[in-house]
């Protein structure tokens, strides 16, 4: 699959999203300016970069397990979903949850990007459901 990008002029210089090895599944993607955020704070780092998804596709951000374990740093709405009608900038929400400032460098990698495939769906009304073995058991119910 190709994705079209536009690179906005903050995003010169930086490399476009890429997997650190190839078993990586998630794409690395890194900000496009400096950014301090504070313990409890919440930033939005622009990545300097528009795409085109493909209808029937979405973009998702994941955070970046190094950055949470070490700093605290995350994502408040992951996985984060970019619909295929958006052509602003990504932006990355993080969230910083440690007890101390982090400071984001341009250039550094800030999140995973995943493309997922996305199947319509159409409900429809009943009035029962389906027996299944689980039934209604749910928060904790199969398991301890």
């Amino acid at each position: 699959m190709e994705l079209l990008v536009v690179r906005l002029p903050h995003g010169e210089g930086l490399p476009l999203p890429h997997r650190a090895t190839p078993g990586s599944a998630g794409m690395d993607v890194v900000a496009a300016v400096d950014v301090r955020i504070a313990p409890g704070a919440r930033v939005l780092v622009p990545t300097g970069l528009k795409v085109a998804v493909p209808l029937g596709y979405e973009l998702q951000f994941r955070p970046r397990s190094g950055l949470a374990l070490k700093h605290g740093v995350t994502l408040p709405n992951t996985p984060a979903t970019i619909d295929a009608d958006y052509r602003g900038e990504l932006q990355v929400i993080l969230i910083n949850l440690g007890a101390e400032p982090f400071e984001v460098v341009r250039g550094e990698r800030i999140a995973q990007m995943l493309v997922q495939r996305v199947e319509p769906v159409r409900f429809l009304e009943v009035t029962v459901l389906p027996e299944s073995d689980r039934g209604e058991g749910g928060f904790g119910s199969t398991g301890m």
